[in-house]
C-alpha cells in the first residue's frame, strides 16, 4: 500500500495501484514495465518541447553547482532570474512589463488578485475590490484560485475561501458589462482558451470585447496564460493570438515545460506605476522561491529550445491537421480545438480512458466529460494520426 497521498485522486481506489512511470522521450512515456505510451495531455498541459532533454537536464546541474537558488528578497538577485526577467519582458504582449516570479500557477494567480487590490488602494480606490471570473474557469488551488474558479466541485466543502468574487457565463459579454457598471469591480480574469473547464476557445471577438469593457470601465483585465502561454496557440502568449493586451498575465507550466516548478506575474506599467515609480512602497508579499535561480535557468534553456526549433511557428503549421484529424473521430460528440489543445467530448470519458491506457495513450477527462488533449508541440503529424486512430478505437 502507497503512502503517497496523490493530489486530485480518490485514494480508497487509487492506493496500491498506481501506473508508475520511469522515462520519456519526445511525446512518449515509459513506465517501470517497459511499456510505451503517447503522451496526449502533454503531462498536466506542461510539456511543451518534450520529454527526455537533456539540454534541461544540463542547465539544471550547472547552475546547482554554481549557486542553487538564493533569496530574491529586498535588492538581492541572481544572473538568470534577472536575464529571465528581461527576456519575458521583450516576449510579452504589452511594453515595458516587469515579471514577479513565483512556483506554479497556483500562486501566479493569488500573486495577480493581490497585486490587483493593492494596487487599487494604492491609488486611492479601495472601493474596487471584486474580481470578476466564470464559469468552467479554472485558476488554480489557493484561496483565490479555488473561489475565482468556475467548477463547482472544486469549491465543494471548503467554505468561502476568499469574498469579492463574482462569476459571469462563459461567452456572455453582455453579463460582464452589467457587472463592471458598479464601480466597484477591480478586475476581469480568464483563460485565452479555458482548460480544465473542458477545452472551450472564446467566441468570435470575445476577447476584444471584454477588454473594451474594461477600458471603459476602468477595470483592470488579468489573463491567466498558464495552459496557453509559450507557443501552445500558435503565438508565445494567447493574448497575441487573440489581439488583446492585458493588464498583467499569470504564467507557469510551458515556462520550463515542467522540467522544474516556476510561476509568476507579467505586469504592465500601469500596475507597475505606483510601486516602482509612487509612493505605494513595498509590495508585501513573496515566497521562498520567488526568484530560484535554479528554475531560471532551466527556464532560459527551455525558451532557447522553442525559439531554435521554431516551436511556436510548428504550432501553427500543425493546427489544421491537428483539428481535422480529431473532428474525424467517429463517436466523438463534440471537439473544440485551439492551437494544439483541445477537447474531445465523448460518452463514458472514464471508460475511454481507461481503454485509450490499455491501448498505449495517457490522457485524462475535463470538465467531466471530455479528453484533455495537449501533447508536446514536438509532436509529428504520423504521431498525431496514430493518437486519433486511439482515441477512434477506444471511443468505438
Amino acid at each position: 500500500m502507497t503512502h503517497f497521498w496523490h493530489p486530485f485522486a480518490d485514494m480508497k481506489q487509487v492506493a496500491g495501484h498506481e501506473l508508475v512511470l520511469d522515462r520519456g522521450e519526445g511525446v512518449w512515456i515509459y513506465d517501470t514495465e517497459g511499456n510505451r505510451y503517447l503522451d496526449a495531455s502533454g503531462s498536466l498541459w506542461y510539456a511543451n518541447v518534450g520529454h527526455g532533454r537533456r539540454e534541461l537536464a544540463d542547465a539544471a546541474a550547472a547552475q546547482l553547482a554554481r549557486l542553487e537558488a538564493y533569496s530574491a528578497y529586498d535588492r538581492l538577485a541572481t544572473r538568470p532570474v534577472l536575464e529571465l526577467a528581461d527576456r519575458l519582458s521583450a516576449l510579452a504582449p504589452m511594453s515595458d512589463a516587469a515579471v514577479f516570479f513565483t512556483t506554479a500557477g497556483s500562486d501566479a494567480i493569488e500573486s495577480a488578485v493581490k497585486l490587483v487590490r493593492r494596487y487599487w488602494t494604492a491609488t486611492g480606490r479601495p472601493e474596487k475590490h471584486v474580481i470578476v471570473a466564470r464559469e468552467r474557469a479554472y485558476h488554480g488551488v489557493s484561496g483565490y484560485g479555488v473561489s475565482l474558479g468556475g467548477i463547482p466541485a472544486n469549491r465543494e466543502g471548503f467554505g468561502e475561501l476568499a469574498p469579492g468574487i463574482e462569476h459571469v457565463p462563459y461567452g456572455d459579454t453582455d453579463a460582464v458589462a452589467e457587472l463592471l457598471r458598479r464601480g466597484d469591480v477591480a478586475a476581469f480574469i480568464g483563460e485565452p482558451v479555458i482548460g480544465a473547464g473542458g477545452v472551450y476557445p472564446p467566441p468570435d471577438g470575445y476577447w476584444p470585447a471584454v477588454e473594451r469593457l474594461c477600458r471603459e470601465h476602468d477595470v483592470l483585465l488579468v489573463l491567466d496564460e498558464v495552459i496557453t502561454g509559450f507557443g501552445r496557440l500558435g503565438e508565445w502568449f494567447g493574448a497575441q493570438r487573440y489581439g488583446i493586451e492585458p493588464d498583467l498575465f499569470t504564467f507557469a507550466k510551458g515556462i520550463t515545460s515542467g522540467y522544474v516548478p516556476l510561476g509568476g506575474v507579467v505586469v504592465g506599467q500601469r500596475v507597475q506605476e505606483p510601486f516602482w515609480r509612487g509612493d505605494a512602497g513595498m509590495f508585501r508579499h513573496g515566497y521562498t522561491y520567488s526568484g530560484h535561480a535554479t528554475a531560471a535557468a532551466v527556464a532560459l534553456a527551455n525558451l532557447d529550445i522553442i525559439e531554435r526549433e521554431g516551436l511556436v511557428q510548428r504550432v501553427k503549421e500543425l493546427e489544421p491537421a491537428f483539428a481535422a484529424k480529431l473532428r474525424s473521430i467517429d463517436g466523438a460528440v463534440e471537439v473544440r480545438t485551439a492551437g494544439l489543445v483541445a477537447g474531445v467530448q465523448v460518452e463514458d470519458v472514464d471508460g475511454v480512458i481507461a481503454r485509450l491506457r490499455d491501448g498505449g495513450v495517457l490522457t485524462r477527462a475535463v470538465g467531466g466529460h471530455s479528453l484533455q488533449i495537449c501533447p508536446p508541440l514536438v509532436i509529428t503529424e504520423d504521431e498525431i494520426d496514430l493518437l486519433a486512430e486511439r482515441i477512434g478505437a477506444a471511443v468505438a
